[in-house]
């Protein structure tokens, strides 16, 4: 039997991959009430030949490691969705996220108890991608939590 490869839905994922390194933004709000602003160190990899992407990520504020996440994103063919397993030392346990491309723009979205939470990952530019978290009670008033723009450094 020849071993499953991934699809063309599971390579979309692959503009993800690499070392990425910008400026993160927080507006003023309960999270962060004067705002602020850090850099956001990111590697993406391929793992499981090719079937999922392995995030790692670190937010810095003067020199010091303020936030770490680990995230796990692939491709649901049974619902034909994409996924993004989430977690981070915020120690709330895992969230799951669910959703799909619009051109080169991932949006994913989870629900949880403190609400409901929208990962959107712009990968139109080579060598660069955005970030935006957007939370809501309601999910339907949408607000920026943060927003980060990454440069390929590796």
């Amino acid at each position: 039997m020849d071993m499953p490869k991934p699809t063309p839905a599971h390579e979309k994922l692959a503009k993800l991959i690499g070392r990425w390194s910008g400026p993160e933004t927080m507006p003023a709000g309960p999270w962060a009430p004067g705002g602020g602003t850090a850099l956001g160190r990111v590697e993406n990899r391929a793992a499981l030949d090719g079937f999922v992407v392995i995030q790692d990520y670190a937010q810095e504020r003067d020199g010091e490691v303020i936030f770490r996440g680990h995230g796990v994103f692939g491709w649901n063919s049974g619902v034909g969705q994409y996924t993004l397993h989430w977690f981070d030392s915020m120690g709330m346990g895992m969230n799951e996220y669910h959703g799909d491309f619009e051109g080169d723009v991932l949006s994913l979205t989870s629900d949880s108890p403190m609400g409901k939470s929208r990962a959107v990952f712009d990968l139109g530019a080579a060598g660069r991608y955005t970030f935006r978290m957007e939370l809501a009670q309601d999910g339907r008033a949408w607000t920026t939590f943060m927003e980060g723009a990454y440069t390929r450094v590796g």
